[in-house]
């Protein structure tokens, strides 16, 4: 289910000190129950064998049109990825965060892991069109219960990306980012005990 963004706002996350230039495009529920340390049980199976993007349908195939665009108009060139001109989210995190784990990078699209703490899990992706941040948080729900919440942040590059991204949007709200959540939710409660 879709949160407001004031689900990711109000919360002190780390996050919030190094992004203040970034906007907040959705917030989502994750329905992954768990106990408080288990985030990194979520980002062991968000990020590799068997994730659930790559079980998603509308995922997969939003992100294979999309590079497929990208090759066609040449938007995910080394050029156009982290590097001089477009920094990092590493580049503004504080010592303890940096020198801390950095977590993985997903194995279905191109997103680095920025840093990994017991609560948050950051990754990014830089290309032509957008600079944009996947945040899952681990919130407490009481009794030691505790859910996973993904949040996307945004910061559109030139007028191609203030063109483009709100145009994928709807579709993204609509279909692929439901789609995805679902998936982790199934993935999350088929997992194998231990």
């Amino acid at each position: 289910m879709r949160l407001p963004n004031t689900a990711f706002t109000e919360h002190p996350w780390r996050i919030h000190e190094f992004t203040e230039d970034f906007e907040v495009e959705d917030v989502w529920y994750l329905d992954t129950p768990g106990g408080p340390d288990d985030l990194a049980l979520l980002v062991r199976q968000s990020s590799g064998d068997g994730t659930a993007a790559e079980k998603s349908f509308m995922y997969k195939l939003l992100f294979a049109i999309r590079w497929k665009l990208g090759v066609l108009f040449k938007w995910d060139g080394e050029e156009n990825g982290v590097g001089p001109g477009n920094p990092s989210l590493r580049d503004r995190l504080p010592g303890d965060l940096r020198d801390g784990p950095r977590g993985p990078d997903l194995r279905t699209v191109p997103m680095k892991s920025v840093y990994q703490a017991s609560d948050e899990w950051v990754t990014e992706v830089v290309n032509k069109t957008v600079h944009a941040v996947m945040h899952i948080g681990w919130v407490a729900d009481g009794d030691g219960r505790y859910h996973g919440q993904m949040a996307v942040l945004v910061k559109k590059k030139g007028l191609l990306g203030k063109v483009y991204m709100p145009l994928i949007l709807p579709f993204r709200r609509v279909f692929v980012t439901p789609n995805l959540v679902k998936s982790i939710g199934t993935a999350w409660r088929a997992r194998p005990a231990g």
